[in-house]
């Protein structure tokens, strides 16, 4: 009986719980995409600074650190959405009070996590770009 009775709550939580993964997803891929896109585009200006001394570890914090910038802008919206909306989920999440701190944290961790895992493949293959390629190609 008890159970029957928590099996919509149950089912709502699951389908939060799925939609959330896939909103994650897509952020990730979105992410990866863009900052892709940002260093095939920026593959001469890489390759100059390559060829003038960067060391590969700069070029990798710039382009980690865009990623993880806009990363932390979309965190910034998206806790104020979260704060604004818990009103809302009270009915589905029970057990966790509303406003819990380390709900926000750990998830707020965990996205910037995604984040630069994200960020890092692309800054990654900027780090390979050779400087004479990069130079010899006019983009």
């Amino acid at each position: 009986l008890l159970g029957a009775s928590v099996d919509a709550q149950r089912f709502a939580t699951l389908q939060l719980v799925l939609f959330a993964l896939l909103a994650l997803v897509l952020a990730v891929l979105g992410l990866y995409a863009v900052l892709s896109y940002s260093v095939a585009q920026r593959t001469h200006e890489i390759g100059i600074r390559m060829a003038l001394g960067a060391p590969p570890r700069l070029v990798l914090r710039q382009v980690v650190g865009q990623g993880v910038a806009w990363a932390g802008l979309g965190l910034a919206v998206g806790l104020l959405g979260a704060v604004a909306t818990t009103r809302l989920l009270r009915s589905v999440v029970e057990t966790v009070r509303p406003l819990d701190p380390l709900v926000y944290v750990v998830t707020v961790l965990g996205l910037l996590a995604c984040a630069v895992l994200a960020s890092w493949l692309p800054a990654r293959r900027a780090v390979k770009v050779d400087a004479s390629v990069a130079l010899r190609d006019e983009g």
